[in-house]
């Protein structure tokens, strides 16, 4: 269970103007390093006096037990320190593909980014994601090539691979001096000096360039100059006048290209060896926009859409993007876009319309908190008493109500079947997962109507896998995991005619009778629908009467709820009553009830039957060079292609897939497209088993 421990603030309101503050994300592929990253810089900035280190287990952000236990970040956690004058707010995000939808809420509230690339592997899958997800919201980034003293690091390679794969234009402002564990410090090409990191030392020697590089470097620095001015107009009349571009006007346009998206800084170093760090967050402060140099946010009221500057004196409104519900409470993080917000304040969630009272505003330091009297426009901050909010909700003033666009939530690829071992925890378990998809709207539960089981769907297998462990930790219940049940149909393939069916019973007293004569065949669905059931009765001269007929379709609708084959519920059945016969005496509704039941039955044992199984319309986007592979798999699935097409390296597939087939299958497209795949699917019907396929 997570823990919360609140510290004294040495102040009690952010004093911090919107333009020295940063809100960034730390954006990498699993096992890049950004959890050491976020670690080196807390340290640097002075917010922790230890490095933690992720095989300890002593990471500030992954305070989360399974975290430890992974040794990956699972949770986005929010870090807060400050640096040269500003302050930094930021988000710790989980590399691994499962935990997309994290990084999509993180995404939503953040006005930067720092992607740190392994200098090995480069672009590497999850990278590749990630960079997609920040270019939905337009989030500025740097990247910083890491993990430099390893063998086989080769930072050109890895622009390589940024420029290839991300289809971005790099600009490198370092050059780095020494190859992998000889890897001592950095030239930096904007001042033209060299950055030396020391054993046993925290800080970096400012010293002349290497001789052995001094040529490397004229020649890098002359290309920087040339790819800013091809891409930045007042470079471009500088570099034309001068043939060179000075170190002010360089900083200036890779700040503006930084903005605009058109370029990618990038910076190298060694995390773990606390090379790089300090020019790393130079970087952050001097290309990364403040939270007044990226458009004002947008929402709606009404029909109309408004626009709030990030200014301390507008209207409040900000945005929900997580939620912790422990034991002892709630917590719900919020990014201020406009005005401010006071410990005691009424705010209204706006697509409600109720209002809730903050009880305290924290600032943020992963599983700690700082106790503030107020957050200001640019803030990222946890916030008690709210009841109701949930990730994605809009908070605002009630006299100035506004509705802000909320983070996309991916749609559930993966569900497993889940229930309590005891009986008697069956309601802690119901409490347990409307709790976990209050913290986690990636997460669904539903209950299936058919089968009776509580199916969780979440992004992945680990997805589910996680939550599960967290229900059994932090509540103590014992959860059994299964595979969810598939919800077949039986049908008739060809009927029978003329079937006899005569129902006496005499036990003394009043009787039952009741005699019917059915014709059963199969029902043809119409177009664009699910051939169910009809009934229609064709008896002449009132040899059965009307309530006795109403009876008899009764009847037979209970006769469909189990078929012959397996017991599954029968549909695409058409039944004609034809004829039939009463008694005067014990002829009852409830008689030819029985009958119409028992008659059904009978037919359905004789005519010819088959299974019928749900189906999926599947769509996967995967690499082309992976469709092959892909295609294979989906034929071992009993899959049919209905359409292939490809734009710009990527295919779109569409199949019908048997549900049953589906199981499993987004671990398996991850690993045939190494994790660059994904697919979204929707139940479109029934379709006949094959022959020697069991249900």
């Amino acid at each position: 269970m997570r823990t919360t421990t609140t510290f004294p603030s040495t102040s009690t309101s952010t004093s911090t103007p919107p333009t020295a503050v940063r809100n960034l994300g730390i954006l990498a592929h699993v096992d890049a390093g950004k959890t050491t990253v976020t670690e080196r810089i807390l340290f640097l900035t002075g917010a922790t006096h230890k490095r933690g280190e992720v095989h300890d287990g002593t990471t500030v952000t992954d305070f989360d037990a399974q975290e430890r236990n992974r040794g990956i970040t699972i949770f986005a956690a929010a870090v807060s320190c400050a640096w040269d004058g500003h302050r930094i707010n930021l988000i710790d995000t989980p590399g691994h593909v499962d935990f997309a939808d994290e990084v999509e809420r993180s995404l939503r509230v953040l006005d930067g980014a720092v992607a740190v690339f392994d200098a090995v592997a480069g672009v590497e899958p999850q990278s590749e994601s990630v960079w997609r997800q920040a270019d939905r919201y337009d989030v500025p980034r740097i990247a910083f090539v890491n993990k430099l003293d390893r063998m086989g690091a080769d930072l050109d390679t890895a622009v390589a691979s940024i420029r290839a794969r991300l289809h971005t234009v790099p600009l490198v402002v370092q050059l780095p001096i020494g190859r992998e564990d000889e890897f001592t410090g950095v030239v930096d090409l904007l001042r033209m000096r060299a950055l030396l990191w020391h054993p046993g030392k925290d800080t970096y020697e400012t010293t002349a360039i290497p001789d052995a590089l001094t040529t490397q470097a004229q020649a890098d620095r002359r290309e920087l100059e040339e790819r800013v001015a091809e891409l930045h107009p007042t470079a471009m009349e500088e570099y034309c006048t001068t043939s060179a571009l000075t170190t002010a006007t360089l900083t200036a346009a890779l700040r503006d290209l930084t903005l605009s998206g058109e370029g990618v800084v990038v910076l190298c170093g060694s995390a773990y060896r606390n090379r790089g760090i300090e020019p790393l967050l130079e970087a952050v402060v001097s290309y990364l926009p403040s939270p007044q140099d990226v458009p004002a946010v947008r929402g709606t009221l009404g029909e109309t859409v408004q626009e709030r500057p990030a200014d301390a004196a507008a209207p409040f409104a900000g945005l929900a993007f997580k939620v912790n519900a422990t034991a002892t409470g709630r917590l719900t993080y919020v990014r201020v876009y406009s005005g401010t917000i006071t410990k005691g304040e009424t705010v209204m969630d706006a697509g409600t319309g109720r209002t809730e009272r903050i009880g305290r505003i924290l600032r943020v330091q992963a599983d700690r908190h700082a106790e503030l009297e107020r957050a200001t426009a640019g803030d990222i901050v946890a916030v008690v008493g709210l009841k109701t909010a949930r990730a994605g909700t809009t908070l605002c003033s009630p006299e100035a109500p506004l509705v802000l666009e909320p983070p996309a939530v991916a749609a559930s690829v993966v569900s497993v079947a889940v229930e309590a071992r005891r009986s008697v925890d069956t309601g802690r378990l119901s409490s347990a997962l409307a709790r976990l998809v209050e913290e986690d709207p990636s997460l669904a539960v539903r209950v299936d109507r058919e089968t009776g089981q509580t199916v969780l769907s979440g992004m992945g297998e680990l997805h589910l896998e996680v939550a599960v462990e967290k229900i059994r930790r932090a509540h103590g219940i014992e959860v059994g995991v299964g595979r969810p049940q598939v919800a077949y149909r039986e049908t008739v393939v060809r009927g029978v005619t003329g079937l006899v069916y005569r129902h006496v019973k005499q036990d003394g007293g009043a009787g039952q009778f009741a005699h019917v004569v059915l014709n059963v065949e199969p029902l043809e669905a119409q177009a664009g629908a699910t051939p169910t059931f009809t009934f229609e009765a064709t008896v002449t001269g009132g040899r059965v009467p009307q309530e006795y007929i109403r009876a008899v379709e009764a009847g037979c609708r209970d006769a469909l709820t189990e078929g012959p084959l397996g017991g599954h519920p029968v549909t695409g059945v058409r039944v004609t009553l034809t004829d039939g016969a009463t008694h005067s005496k014990d002829s009852s509704e409830l008689a030819f009830r029985t009958a119409g039941r028992f008659a059904l039955r009978t037919a359905l044992r004789e005519a010819t039957m088959q299974l019928l199984e749900p189906v999926a319309e599947l769509t996967a986007t995967v690499p082309e060079e992976a469709v092959g592979g892909v295609l294979g798999d989906l034929a071992s699935r009993r899959a049919r292609v209905t359409n292939t097409t490809t734009r710009a390296g990527t295919s779109t597939l569409t199949a019908t897939v048997p549900l049953s087939e589906l199981f499993g299958y987004a671990t398996c497209l991850r690993s045939r497209t190494q994790g660059r795949g994904t697919f979204t699917s929707r139940a479109v019907g029934y379709v006949g088993v094959p022959v020697g396929v069991s249900g």
